[in-house]
C-alpha cells in the first residue's frame, strides 16, 4: 500500500451500517443526505475562520474516506474549497474503479472559487483519481474558462436561483442533485453549510448525522458548529437511534434527528 492509500477495517463496517443510505434502489426523489463532519470538544471545525486545521485521528480519517465510497456524492461550501484546497475523492486501497469515487459538489452562489489546474480536485480528475466536480451556481456567474476547464475533467456548471442571504435553499440543492441521478450525498462543510443544515426546516432533510469528536479544544474564537436558535424556538435538537464508536483516539457519534 502506497503512502497515499488508507485502509478501513471490514470488522467496522457493520455499526456504520444502519446509518448509511439503503444498498437497494429509493423511489423517493430525495437523494438521502448524511450529514458528517469532524468536531473539537467545544464543538469547532476549525481555530479560525480560514485557518485549515486537522482534528481526525489516522483511524477515524480512513472512516471519512470509507463513508465517501457510499455516496454518490459528497458535497461542501465554497469556502471550504477555497481554504482547504481539498481533494474530494476517496483514497482507500480498495478503490479500483473511477466509478467507486462520489462525484465533488461545490455549493457557491457567488462564483468566488477560483480553481485551476491546481486545484486538488480538478487535478485528480484529471488524473482519473477522482470524478469531475459539479460546482453549483447562479446563472451568470460561471467564467468561461473555468467552465471549459470543468468539462475536460468530467465537471460541470448546475445553476440554482438563491433565496434569502443569497444562499440556496437545500431542497432546491436535492432536486437538482436528484435529477442529475444522485441519489446520496455526504455533506462535509464547513461551518456555514453545517448550520444551515441544522437549522428548522432543513434540517428535516438530513437522514442521518456521523460527527467524529476530537479529544481536543480549540478554544474560543474558533469556527463552531451551533445552528441559530430561532424566534421562539422552545425545543431542542436532539439525536435519536444513538450509537458511539470508539476509532483510535476520537469517538464516532451516529445517529438519526429527532423531528417534532
Amino acid at each position: 500500500m502506497s503512502r497515499e492509500t488508507l485502509s478501513f477495517p471490514l470488522t467496522s463496517i457493520p455499526p456504520l451500517e444502519p446509518y448509511l443510505p439503503p444498498s437497494t434502489s429509493s423511489t423517493s426523489s430525495k437523494p438521502f443526505l448524511t450529514l458528517t463532519y469532524a468536531t473539537s470538544l467545544d464543538a469547532s471545525l476549525a481555530l479560525a475562520p480560514g485557518v485549515r486545521t486537522t482534528l481526525s485521528g489516522p483511524y477515524s480519517k480512513s472512516m471519512t474516506h470509507y463513508l465517501r465510497t457510499r455516496h454518490d456524492a459528497i458535497l461542501v461550501g465554497c469556502t471550504t474549497a477555497i481554504v482547504d484546497n481539498p481533494a474530494l475523492n476517496s483514497r482507500l486501497e480498495s478503490i479500483t474503479s473511477l466509478d467507486q469515487q462520489p462525484r465533488p459538489v461545490i455549493l457557491d452562489p457567488k462564483g468566488r472559487w477560483d480553481f485551476s489546474e491546481d486545484s486538488q480536485v480538478i487535478r485528480l480528475a484529471a488524473e482519473f483519481r477522482g470524478k469531475g466536480p459539479w460546482v453549483v451556481t447562479t446563472r451568470g456567474r460561471e467564467v468561461k474558462e473555468r467552465s471549459e476547464l470543468l468539462e475536460r475533467v468530467g465537471g460541470k456548471y448546475l445553476f440554482l436561483e438563491t433565496g434569502e442571504n443569497d444562499r440556496f435553499k437545500w431542497g432546491d440543492v436535492l432536486r437538482v442533485l436528484g435529477e442529475e441521478g444522485v441519489k446520496s450525498v455526504m455533506v462535509e462543510g464547513g461551518g456555514e453549510v453545517i448550520n444551515s443544515l441544522l437549522i428548522n426546516p432543513e434540517n428535516r432533510l438530513v437522514d442521518s448525522v456521523i460527527i467524529t469528536i476530537a479529544p481536543t479544544w480549540l478554544g474560543k474564537g474558533g469556527v463552531v458548529v451551533s445552528p441559530s436558535r430561532q424566534e421562539g424556538q422552545t425545543s431542542q435538537l436532539r439525536l435519536r437511534d444513538i450509537s458511539w464508536q470508539p476509532h483510535g483516539e476520537d469517538v464516532v457519534l451516529c445517529g438519526r434527528i429527532i423531528h417534532s
